[in-house]
């Protein structure tokens, strides 16, 4: 079960042009290609390995999603490039909605509305080491934006993919060390 999980996902970590926003698309390419996951509604869904209703509720409306992630300390993306980025989102008549805090990082929401055509979503996620990005074709309910964050990164499969990419698996990093030694 685990390993076709695993592959499922390795079928959606590519780095083909995906955005629905050409900001995230720049911002990716801007800093060399940084961690992207893609997901469509079936991916989503099977984030859902306990059937949470609350969460299938949570992601009934977005159709698609890139979740890209920026490990600050390998690039130079700094203050000036984040106000930049909130400039460039609006810039594509995306409207900030929300911004708050969550788990010790600043949340911003942004959400775009053009008749004709399904909403938009971003959802930036920042604190002092990383920057985390869910551009969305669909909605979600804004009270529950940091949740869906939560679910992605605590979803053991992706989360560990997540942690180790990002170098925060301090106890793995220990541990191949002192085994290389």
């Amino acid at each position: 079960m685990k390993k076709s999980i695993l592959a499922i996902i390795a079928m959606f970590v590519f780095t083909g042009a995906f955005a629905q926003s050409k900001t995230t698309e720049a911002l990716q390419t801007k800093f060399d290609n940084p961690f992207t996951l893609f997901f469509y509604k079936n991916t989503l869904r099977m984030l859902n390995q306990s059937d949470n209703k609350e969460f299938d509720e949570m992601i009934k409306n977005i159709e698609k999603m890139k979740f890209l992630m920026l490990d600050k300390s390998k690039s130079s993306f700094g203050s000036d490039d984040y106000k930049k980025l909130t400039k460039d989102y609006q810039s594509e008549s995306y409207e900030s909605i929300m911004t708050g805090r969550f788990d010790g990082k600043n949340l911003d929401v942004y959400f775009k509305d053009k008749e004709g055509s399904t909403p938009g979503t971003v959802i930036l996620i920042n604190d002092s080491t990383s920057l985390y990005v869910l551009d969305m074709l669909g909605t979600i309910d804004i009270s529950k934006a940091g949740s869906l964050f939560n679910s992605i990164d605590n979803s053991t499969d992706i989360g560990n993919r997540i942690k180790n990419f990002m170098g925060r698996d301090k106890d793995k990093a220990k541990g191949k060390s002192k085994g290389e030694n």
